[in-house]
Parts: C-alpha cells; sequence; structure tokens
C-alpha cells in the first residue's frame, strides 16, 4: 500500500468497465487513534491486500460511500465477519442482501468521528455521495464526485469521450451527468462545497483518477466551478 501520511493509506486495484471506459479502482485506509481500521471503497480482496492490512491494524469499518461502489463489500465481509458495514440509503435499498450497520445518510454518533469528519452531498437526482475528511492529514476523501483520469490511461477514442465528460487531469471534475443531475438543486451542492472548502485540505484521494498533493484548494476550485454562481 502507498502511504499518503501518518495512519492513511491507498491501494490500486485492477480497472472495472463503465460505460464502455475503463475505470480504475482504488480504497483509501485510514488507522484510527484506537488502531482500528477504516476502509473506504473497498477493492478486489486478495490475499497481499489481507496480509498488509493484517499489520496495520483491526479491520473494523468498511465504507460504500455511494450506490456504485459495491461491487467487493460482500466479498469484504465474508472475509471479515466482525467488520461494520456503512452506506447510502441508495445502496442499502439496491443491496438487500448485504448486511449494514448503518445508513450514511443519518445523522448520529460515527465511531470515526474523531479523526474523520464527513458530509452527504446531495441535491442531485442522479447520485448522493458521502464525503470524508481525514483531519490529521487534512486528507479529503472522494469517490466519483471528481474523477481525474491521466490522459494515457485511455486509448485515443476513450480519451476523447473522457475530455467531453470532463474527467481527464488536470482538469477533472465531476462528470457531465451527474453535473447536469444538479440543476435544480446546484446551491445545495453549493453549500456542501463550501464546507469541503472549510476543511481546508492539502491532499484530495479520488476512487477514479491521479491524487492531488499540491495545491489542493485550487484543484477543487477548478473542479467545482460549474457551481460558482451559486457559491
Amino acid at each position: 500500500m502507498q502511504q499518503l501520511a501518518a495512519d492513511i493509506w491507498i491501494e490500486e486495484g485492477p480497472s472495472v468497465p463503465f460505460l464502455g471506459l475503463p475505470f480504475s479502482t482504488r480504497m483509501t485506509v485510514v488507522r484510527l487513534a484506537n488502531g482500528k481500521l477504516w476502509v473506504h471503497s473497498p477493492i478486489e480482496l486478495n490475499d497481499s491486500i489481507r496480509a498488509e492490512l493484517a499489520n496495520l491494524g483491526e479491520l473494523s469499518y468498511l465504507i460504500a460511500p455511494n450506490h456504485l461502489h459495491h461491487l467487493f463489500i460482500g466479498d469484504w465481509l465474508k472475509t471479515y465477519p466482525k467488520a461494520q458495514a456503512y452506506g447510502t440509503d441508495e445502496l442499502i435499498k439496491k443491496r438487500s442482501d448485504i448486511r449494514f450497520t448503518a445508513s450514511l445518510n443519518a445523522a448520529q454518533d460515527w465511531p470515526w468521528a474523531e479523526q474523520i469528519d464527513q458530509l452527504l452531498f446531495s441535491g442531485s437526482a442522479l447520485m448522493q455521495e458521502c464525503v470524508f475528511f481525514h483531519r490529521p492529514s487534512a486528507t479529503l476523501v472522494l469517490t466519483d464526485l471528481v474523477e481525474n483520469f491521466a490522459p494515457s490511461h485511455f486509448n485515443f477514442w476513450q480519451r476523447s469521450v473522457a475530455k467531453l465528460v470532463g474527467i481527464v487531469a488536470p482538469n477533472g471534475k465531476t462528470p457531465l451527468d451527474w453535473r447536469l443531475s444538479f440543476f435544480f438543486h446546484k446551491a445545495e451542492a453549493a453549500q456542501h462545497f463550501k464546507q469541503m472548502l472549510a476543511w481546508q485540505p492539502q491532499k484530495v484521494v479520488m476512487a477514479h483518477g491521479l491524487v492531488i498533493e499540491q495545491d489542493a484548494q485550487a484543484f477543487l476550485s477548478r473542479s467545482f466551478s460549474w457551481l460558482n454562481k451559486h457559491a
């Protein structure tokens, strides 16, 4: 695993096909002060990942931050039956076969709250996403809300489509279809974005694309420029 800062790591997984494009996968792992591990958007599990996690701490929390990021969480729960899974209302309804501890839509005292802030980015008729901020490392953890693929990740025709959708670095942003779905509720989305900036992130980790480790706020301002009139 690649360590971003103290007690936070990322791990790359294999690409999965989505809308005709190869989507790389990435999970984020945080070790909480009590030694428990918080895993965001779990990727395909293998022996190497299991061994690395065993060296880091006790796997306790599995986070499925939107209704698209659920492919592997069932396998993780089989391997770690004592872990608690959390998903959005949309995902819990979609995957009734998975045992979720609670919904990320509900306000409650989260067991990771001493190190990790969160908010539900709503306003879209298409999808909600719970976003997180690891305070000790000032890292914003996103899933699909911003995608920032390296141009070399795609072949020529795929790159043309990806640029049209707006998900190619260094100008990655919310994909076009999702942006359009906020049409009637951009003011709501703008309030969520203000909260994200108020956290003052220094790094941005996304499930898909290049990690931002410098000038994070400038990157976010470009990524969410579609909300400028409502900010």
